[in-house]
C-alpha cells in the first residue's frame, strides 16, 4: 500500500464535484429552455415502443437542481469543496423560439442567461470556484433540425455564437472554462453506435466490417474546429479584460498491452491515437495520429492551412475525465475504438479489479498513474482531472440509509487520488484539479436512471439528498493534503 500521507498538492489545486445540466436540472421548459437532441432522444415516439434508455425515462424531473441548487451548493460547501464543475444548457441560453434574426443568428435568452448569473454568484458567494462546461451533450434540437447540427460546418458560427454570449455573460465571474465534454462519446457513440442522442448509425450499418464511414469523423472535425475558434475569440476578447483559463477535457481509459507481443503493444497505441489522439493530436501537434490517417484515409477531413493555425495550441491544459483501463490486444474490427480487442482478463486468467455495477468499468489505479504519466510525456501539459469515479454495486442493492455506505467506492477513490499524488510527487507530472464524478446520484444517459456515480445518493421520488461515505472519504483528503495558504 502506497504511504502518500505527507504529499501535498499543489497551490490553487481545485478540488471538487462535477456534474452536467442534463443529467441533474430537470424543468425542461423553465426560462424559456427548448429542447435539446437529449430531449427527443428520450422521447421516442410512443406509438413505435422504442426506448432509447434502460428504463425509459428522460432527464425531464432528474435531480430537480434548476430549482434545488441552493441545497447542491450547501452540499459542495459541507464536503469541502472549493471548486465546482458544471455545464451550461446551450438552449437555456440561446432563444431558439423564435428563428434566426437577419444575421442567421438567434438571439440570447435573456432569462435564461440570468438564471446561471444568479447560481455562479451563489456558488462565488459560497466560497466555490465555478468551472464551467460550455458543451456537454445537450445539442439544442433546433439547429439539429436547421441543418443536421454537428454534421455541418455552420455550426461552428452557432456553437461560438452561443460560446460568445456565455463569455461575455458570465467572464468576470468565471476563470475556468471547458468548452467540450467528451468529444468522443459525442461522435462514436452519437453518430456511430446510436446509443446515444441523435441516435444515428445509418452509414455504419452500410459499410463493411464494422466501419464506421464518413458521419463520425465529419462530426468530430466539427467539434474540433468549434472548439478551436471559441478559444481563439477567448483569448482575443476575453482574456484581456477578465483572465482566466480556456480548454477542452478528453476521455481516455489507460490502454495496457495485454502483454509485450509487438501487436499488442501497437494495438494499445493504436487505441490511446483513437479514443484520445484523435482530438489531442490536432490541438496539441497540429495534426491527425498517423495510424488514424493510414486507417481512414480520405474519410479523414483535412484541415485548411489557416484551421490547423488556429486548432494547434488551442487549449491552455490537458482537460481528463477517465474512470478505468482495459487490456488490449491486436485484431478488433471497429474503427471507431482503433480496431482492437480489449477487456479486464489478463494472460494468467485474473480481472484487473473490483467491478462496478456498470459492465465498462473496474477499479484499477496502477493505469490511472500510467495514464497521467503518458498524457504528460505525449502532450507536456498541465492536466485537470475533470471526472473520475465509481458506480457501487452497493448503490443498487442497500436500501436507505444503509445506501449511504459504499465501502467499493471509498476503495476506488483512495487508491486514485493515491495514484494521482504519486504522479505528481514521484513522476513529476503537473496536475492542477481533481472533480469526483458525481456530485449527484442522477440521469445517466442511455442507462437512465439504473446507474449511480453519486457521492450523494438521491431519492428519486422525493429528491431528498443522502451524503455518503465516499463524500466524507473525499472532504477528508482534501483537508489532509491541501497546501496551506
Amino acid at each position: 500500500m502506497a504511504d502518500t500521507s505527507s504529499y501535498k498538492l499543489p497551490p490553487g489545486f481545485l478540488f471538487g464535484f462535477a456534474t452536467a445540466a442534463y443529467q441533474i436540472e430537470g424543468s425542461p421548459t423553465a426560462v424559456g429552455r427548448t429542447p435539446s437532441i437529449w430531449d427527443t432522444f428520450t422521447h421516442p415516439d410512443p406509438k413505435s415502443g422504442i426506448k432509447h434508455t434502460k428504463d425509459g425515462l428522460s432527464g425531464d424531473i432528474a435531480t430537480d437542481s434548476f430549482n434545488r441548487y441552493k441545497e447542491d451548493i450547501a452540499l459542495l460547501k459541507s464536503y469541502g469543496a472549493n471548486a465546482y464543475r458544471f455545464s451550461l444548457s446551450w438552449s437555456r441560453i440561446i432563444d431558439f423560439s423564435k428563428g434566426p434574426d437577419a444575421n442567421g443568428r438567434d438571439p440570447p435568452n435573456e432569462a435564461g442567461i440570468k438564471y446561471y448569473r444568479t447560481f455562479i454568484e451563489e456558488l462565488v458567494k459560497a466560497g466555490i470556484t465555478p468551472a464551467i462546461t460550455l458543451y456537454h451533450w445537450d445539442l439544442p434540437q433546433a439547429l439539429h433540425d436547421r441543418y443536421g447540427g454537428w454534421l455541418d460546418k455552420r455550426i461552428i458560427d452557432d456553437y461560438l455564437h452561443y460560446a460568445k454570449t456565455a463569455f461575455n455573460a458570465y467572464g468576470d465571474l468565471v476563470k475556468h472554462w471547458i468548452t467540450m465534454n467528451e468529444p468522443w462519446c459525442v461522435t462514436a457513440i452519437g453518430y456511430g453506435y446510436a446509443r446515444f442522442a441523435p441516435g444515428r448509425s445509418s452509414d455504419r450499418e452500410k459499410s463493411p466490417e464494422g466501419n464506421s464511414s464518413i458521419e463520425p469523423w465529419r462530426v468530430g472535425h466539427n467539434i474540433i474546429l468549434s472548439h478551436a475558434y471559441a478559444v481563439q475569440y477567448f483569448r482575443q476578447k476575453v482574456k484581456p479584460a477578465h483572465g482566466g483559463t480556456i480548454g477542452i477535457t478528453l476521455d481516455s481509459l489507460y490502454f495496457q498491452p495485454y502483454d509485450d507481443k509487438p501487436e499488442n503493444v501497437a494495438a494499445a497505441q493504436r487505441a490511446f491515437d483513437t479514443r484520445l489522439g484523435w482530438w489531442a493530436d490536432p490541438i496539441f501537434k497540429g495534426h491527425y495520429p498517423a495510424s488514424l490517417k493510414a486507417t481512414l484515409g480520405e474519410r479523414l477531413p483535412n484541415f485548411t492551412k489557416e484551421e490547423i493555425g488556429i486548432v494547434k495550441g488551442s487549449s491552455d491544459f490537458f482537460g481528463l475525465n477517465t474512470y478505468t483501463t482495459n487490456l488490449v490486444q491486436d485484431g478488433g474490427t471497429d474503427e471507431l475504438s482503433g480496431k482492437v480487442k480489449s477487456g479486464f482478463i489478463g494472460p494468467d486468467g485474473k480481472q484487473l479489479g473490483t467491478q462496478a455495477s456498470v459492465d465498462w468499468l473496474q477499479s484499477y489505479a496502477p493505469g490511472f498513474r500510467k495514464l497521467l504519466n503518458y498524457l504528460s510525456k505525449t502532450y507536456s501539459m498541465p492536466i485537470y482531472i475533470t471526472e473520475n469515479g465509481f458506480a457501487a454495486k452497493s448503490d443498487l442493492t442497500n436500501p436507505i440509509p444503509e445506501v449511504t455506505h459504499d465501502p467499493d467506492r471509498v476503495e476506488y477513490y483512495r487508491t486514485y487520488t493515491e495514484a494521482m499524488l504519486q504522479a505528481i510527487h514521484e513522476d513529476g507530472v503537473e496536475v492542477k484539479s481533481y472533480f469526483a464524478w458525481s456530485l449527484l446520484d442522477n440521469f445517466e444517459w442511455a442507462d437512465g436512471y439504473t446507474t449511480r456515480f453519486g457521492v450523494t445518493y438521491v431519492d428519486y421520488k422525493t429528491q431528498k439528498r443522502y451524503p455518503k461515505d465516499s463524500a466524507w472519504f473525499l472532504k477528508k483528503w482534501f483537508e489532509d493534503h491541501q497546501t496551506e495558504a
